[in-house]
Parts: structure tokens; C-alpha cells; sequence
């Protein structure tokens, strides 16, 4: 499974950006995945997950600002990312597994990132 993130760049605070993510190589349709982030000096956290189903989960941190959704035509998923703060500068990831492992760092199937630098 590869997958590819874009979308990432710098935005004023209180803006928005969506992150995209194609995959491949995979049974996309099969795969719960996530978003995460990692900031300098800082461990990498979960930010968003979305299960086959397309049942999702937050972190506190951005939930009613962030919104992640895919589009199995595309086997694409994204990360809306609205009313962007100074804290949310990271670089993002995203994940796959055929796994449930929600916001749990423990995903085979990494991207590379986008960073996101709110300013």
C-alpha cells in the first residue's frame, strides 16, 4: 500500500486547508485510516480516524474544526482543516491498516507528509 499526501502550506491563522491523501496498492475499501501530525520536538498524535464504515474519531484538540472523509472512487482521503491555530503547525500524515487501530499509533502503512505552518 503507498499512500501520498498533499495540500499542505502556509495559511494565516483562522484559515483553512484540505489535506489530501491517494492510495494505492491496496484494498482501499478494506482499510480504516488516519491523520496524524508530528510538530518539532513533539511526538506524533493522532488527529482524525475513519473506519471502514466511515464511522470517525477526533481528538479533542481539533474536533468541530477538522473533518476527515474519503472518496473510494478516488481512493482518496482527505483532512478539511478549518479555523487553523498556531498549535496546529505539524507536519501530517496519514495512515492505513486493515486494523482498527483508530487514533493508536500503530498503523503499517505511512505517507510521507505535508507540512502545515499556520501563521
Amino acid at each position: 500500500v503507498q499512500l501520498v499526501e498533499s495540500g499542505g502550506g502556509s495559511v494565516q491563522a483562522g484559515g483553512s486547508l484540505r489535506l489530501s491523501c491517494a492510495a494505492s496498492g491496496g484494498t482501499y475499501s478494506s482499510m480504516c485510516m488516519g491523520w496524524f501530525r508530528q510538530a518539532p520536538g513533539k511526538e506524533r498524535e493522532g488527529v482524525a480516524y475513519i473506519d471502514k464504515a466511515g464511522a470517525t474519531d477526533y481528538t479533542y484538540r481539533v474536533q468541530g474544526r477538522f473533518i476527515i472523509s474519503k472518496d473510494p472512487a478516488k481512493n482518496t482521503l482527505y483532512l478539511h482543516m478549518n479555523d487553523l491555530k498556531l498549535e496546529d503547525t505539524a507536519m501530517y500524515f496519514c495512515a492505513a491498516d486493515f486494523y482498527a487501530f483508530n487514533l493508536g499509533n500503530f498503523y503499517n502503512y505511512w505517507g510521507q507528509g505535508t507540512q502545515v505552518t499556520v501563521s
